[in-house]
């Protein structure tokens, strides 16, 4: 049920955008606890002139790797999104070769009002989601 918005720089292959919306579909399954089947991603590319994530102070390095992932869901406790930002850190450098560094994560939360999945119905206030 999150939805998953997924910014890159311009210049990977379609192989490596399949890689990375499995990987972060991955730890949305495993951290948020949603069925496999629950997936709303999209992928969107930028030129790299178009984008500015810089460290925060934190020292970081950013390379052209960078992914920014914008989440939007249902409220989730801290230690599902700590689990989130662990897991799909990992998945990428394990799968993608992705420095940590270069993934930014913002969750954005909303309630059961806030979705409808078509048909013109809130499903989660009709009663037809949990």
């Amino acid at each position: 049920m999150p939805l998953i918005k997924i910014n890159l720089l311009k210049g990977r292959s379609p192989e490596e955008h399949d890689t990375i919306l499995d990987c972060i579909h991955e730890a949305v399954v495993q951290a948020f606890h949603v069925p496999p089947a629950d997936r709303y991603q999209l992928l969107i590319e930028h030129e790299k002139s178009h984008v500015r994530a810089e460290d925060t102070g934190l020292g970081l390095s950013r390379s052209n790797g960078l992914i920014i992932i914008e989440v939007i869901s249902r409220a989730r406790s801290a230690d599902d999104k700590q689990a989130f930002y662990r897991r799909v850190t990992t998945g990428l450098s394990e799968a993608c070769g992705v420095d940590p560094a270069d993934v930014v994560v913002s969750i954005v939360e909303n309630g059961d009002a806030d979705w409808s999945f078509g048909l013109g119905r809130a499903q989660f206030m009709t009663g037809e989601l949990r």
